[in-house]
């Protein structure tokens, strides 16, 4: 067991990295092995979406990433009730909805599956015995006792955070880090207290730092070195990036998914719950207009989510992103498609000028206000 305390788990990682990066935990087969493994390698910290994957999955995938690199790592999941509240009326409706588009793209008429989600105790277990060197979680909080457990197996806790409440929350549960999500971000929201937190990062993660006695991790439209510097300006610990790897041919997403990110600018991204039942940010494209109108009536989130799965799988499959969850945080227009390694190094270069901008060196803008 480590004598680490909930204040310098998150320390112990940091100085182990080169960089203080963080890959975003991006499910849905964006973050395989390979991504998590080569970010880990460059000097960031990757992190594995285990959200979707079953135990089974889980324990393969951490096992390929250890596979790759000796580096530090995180496996992320959702935070879901062992039985999801349905709606059957609601669900019945979505149906409804679902129904003409799946008949656009040849499938069979949608149906009620197996099951709603993956088991999260199950899940949990899984982790917790596999004891990556960060564990972090989204759509909810831990309880004190689970959070202890991950101590005792000597993983550092993260938790993520919408909102100065959500951070609070993670604090008093024992998380040695919380990530601050700001509404840039691209992917579902995190947030757990209601769904009207809709602070941007740097206002979040700046109230965090002011109010909470963990380290803050800054997260939400940040693509480069300069994005960096500005948060960690404010003095965030890290910073976690998720749109700026999409394009990275080690990234898992489908083809026509990077085309539509290379060709997007500043007003691509809206935020929707039509695909999940939670809201989540990604390019706009026909679906989302589609059902806009009705998004406020579909069922929650696992339940709209694997509603929507057949649909969603098929359309990749034929690279109709007319009706394909393209995932993007705002700063979509900024992304590079460099493999890993460069684009890590890249950022290092970028942040080391933006600092040396913000020290002044005789140059810096702030230097010459400051000068004035």
């Amino acid at each position: 067991m480590s004598s680490c305390t909930h204040s310098n788990r998150w320390s112990r990682i940091l100085d182990s990295l080169r960089l203080p990066l963080v890959q975003a935990p991006m499910a849905g087969g964006a973050t395989p092995p390979a991504l998590v493994a080569a970010v880990s390698e460059a000097g960031g910290l990757g992190s594995l979406a285990g959200a979707l994957l079953s135990p089974d999955r889980l324990e393969a995938d951490v096992a390929a990433i250890r596979s790759r690199t000796p580096a530090p790592f995180a496996v992320n999941l959702f935070i879901l009730p062992s039985v999801p509240e349905v709606d059957n009326q609601a669900v019945e409706a979505a149906l409804r909805h679902l129904a003409p588009l799946h008949v656009a793209l040849g499938l069979p008429p949608p149906a009620v599956p197996s099951r709603w989600c993956e088991d999260f105790a199950a899940q949990f277990e899984t982790v917790l015995r596999l004891a990556p060197p960060v564990a972090s979680f989204t759509f909810g909080v831990l309880t004190p006792a689970q959070v202890h457990l991950l101590h005792e197996a000597d993983c550092c806790v993260v938790g993520t955070a919408t909102s100065l409440e959500e951070g609070e929350a993670w604090v008093a549960a024992g998380a040695d880090a919380v990530c601050a999500q700001g509404v840039e971000a691209g992917g579902h929201r995190g947030g757990f207290l209601g769904e009207d937190a809709n602070l941007g990062t740097l206002a979040l993660a700046r109230l965090l730092v002011q109010r909470l006695p963990v380290p803050v991790i800054a997260a939400g439209g940040i693509m480069d070195g300069a994005g960096m510097a500005a948060a960690l300006a404010l003095n965030a610990s890290a910073c976690q990036l998720g749109t700026a790897f999409l394009r990275c041919p080690e990234c898992g997403i489908a083809p026509a998914w990077k085309a539509a990110l290379a060709t997007a600018d500043a007003s691509s991204t809206r935020l929707t719950r039509a695909f999940s039942g939670r809201w989540a940010r990604g390019l706009k494209n026909d679906y989302m207009r589609r059902m806009a109108p009705v998004q406020a009536d579909l069922p929650a989130y696992p339940v709209m989510n694997a509603l929507t799965g057949a649909l969603r799988a098929e359309a990749t499959r034929q690279g109709n992103t007319a009706c394909m969850s393209l995932w993007a945080g705002q700063g979509v227009a900024l992304g590079r498609a460099l493999p890993v390694a460069e684009l890590v190094a890249t950022l290092a270069e970028e942040l080391a000028t933006a600092g040396q901008a913000l020290a002044g060196g005789g140059k810096g803008r702030l230097n010459r206000v400051l000068s004035d």
